[in-house]
């Protein structure tokens, strides 16, 4: 950004408004312009039945109802009882104890009538039993477990939700998600790619970019670092596929905080953000060679600082929206010093450098150079998190495979819905 006198810091580079950099990828409804798919990993619906999944009621039965005759076996006793009496007649005074024979026989015939009609309503209530209507209320994914057959009787008798650890969803939008799952969401490591867009790798937590991870994209911009509920925050690096660079912290997405912007043109700007622009104490390097140190506020050189010019020249003082406001003094490479009250970046105003609102316009500008030259540094933080999501990444790519070998090999698990 160029910058000479009452122009600095308005409209070089590094203030265009808004960029790339103040706004989060993330910051969206779905993954990607207009993508619908992220809802699929944000929504966890309920069954919409609850009453299939509880065992009903126990059937009802009273004491000694199978034990009474039916209609058939009453028949059968009614085509005994003559048979008997004729056979009484005809083997006359011995036929008492045939006779008694031949009760026997048919009480043993009316007890196994008795017991087939037992086990024949005992398989009527089997199936209209629980086990059947459960079974129609697992469904399947894929994943990493125990054997199905196994699992799903642990299911049935424990009925309890079986965790689902490495699986892939497609979305119809081309977008695909390979990692971990807890309660069907994406947690854990993992990838979500965006189709033709880019990706991301690292951590998860409720469907979420949580803890850290890597975001590419398909033209090369890159950040890595921290996230916090899909946003990026805390700590890391964006590099922009033009070549530019913010290295520093982050809240909501946004640069905020203390951090460090480069362009690819050689400027530079090391100072402190809020909402994704500069503002506050910062110093800046303009790729004329010009200087800045001092205060900002929203984008612009605003308050007081000193602008030292490459051909020598310098301004203490007051600014006001990128131009010389108020007192201040500027000086010449030869020396000389006009000093005074300016307005929009003219001398209205000629003073002695002794006035005291000048000498307090060069006094609160020198303070607020010197504090924005030695704002502390990030630096290590930024390495730390870098280096972190680089591992995030990293066990987010073997969740991936992991998730795809499984899809590959028929895994599957399943939980109750």
């Amino acid at each position: 950004m160029d910058g000479h006198g009452g122009g600095a810091g308005a409209g070089g580079k590094l203030t265009r408004t808004p960029s790339s950099l103040l706004r989060s990828p993330t910051v969206r409804a779905g993954p990607g312009a207009g993508a619908a798919s992220f809802h699929t990993l944000l929504d966890d619906p309920e069954p919409d039945d609850k009453k299939a999944q509880a065992p009903p009621p126990p059937l009802a039965s009273k004491p000694g109802a199978l034990l009474r005759p039916g209609p058939a076996q009453s028949a059968l006793l009614l085509l005994l009882l003559p048979a008997l009496a004729l056979v009484a007649l005809l083997l006359g005074g011995g036929g008492g104890h045939h006779l008694a024979l031949l009760a026997a026989a048919a009480g043993a015939a009316l007890a196994a009538a008795a017991a087939v009609a037992r086990l024949r309503a005992g398989g009527a209530r089997a199936r209209a039993s629980p086990a059947h209507q459960l079974a129609a209320s697992v469904r399947w994914f894929i994943g990493e477990g125990e054997g199905g057959e196994q699992q799903q009787q642990r299911g049935a008798r424990k009925g309890r939700r079986a965790e689902v650890r490495e699986g892939v969803e497609f979305y119809s939008n081309g977008d695909r998600y390979e990692g971990e799952f807890h309660g069907g969401r994406c947690s854990g490591s993992g990838v979500y790619s965006f189709f033709g867009k880019g990706k991301y790798e690292g951590d998860w937590v409720d469907g979420r970019y949580d803890g850290f991870g890597v975001e590419s994209w398909a033209r090369g911009s890159r950040y890595r670092g921290q996230y916090r509920q899909g946003l990026r925050h805390g700590h890391g690096v964006y590099r922009f596929y033009s070549g530019d660079c913010y290295a520093g912290e982050w809240a909501g997405g946004q640069s905020h905080g203390i951090g460090a912007q480069t362009c690819s043109d050689g400027s530079s700007y090391a100072g402190e953000f809020k909402g994704g622009v500069k503002h506050g104490l910062g110093s800046y390097h303009f790729r004329n060679g010009d200087r800045y140190a001092g205060e900002y506020f929203a984008d612009k050189i605003h308050g007081f600082g000193v602008y030292t010019f490459a051909n020598g020249h310098s301004y203490e003082g007051s600014w006001h929206e990128g131009k010389k406001q108020g007192f201040g003094m500027y000086s010449f490479r030869n020396g000389d010093e006009r000093a005074g009250e300016w307005d929009s970046g003219i001398l209205k105003n000629s003073m002695p450098l002794s006035d005291p609102a000048v000498q307090r316009a060069l006094q609160a500008a020198r303070r607020a150079s010197d504090c924005a030259v030695h704002l502390p540094r990030v630096d290590e933080q930024v390495n730390k998190a870098v280096m972190a999501a680089n591992r995030a990444a990293t066990a987010a790519r073997v969740a991936a495979i992991k998730a795809v070998q499984n899809r590959i090999d028929g895994k599957l698990c399943f939980i109750d819905v």
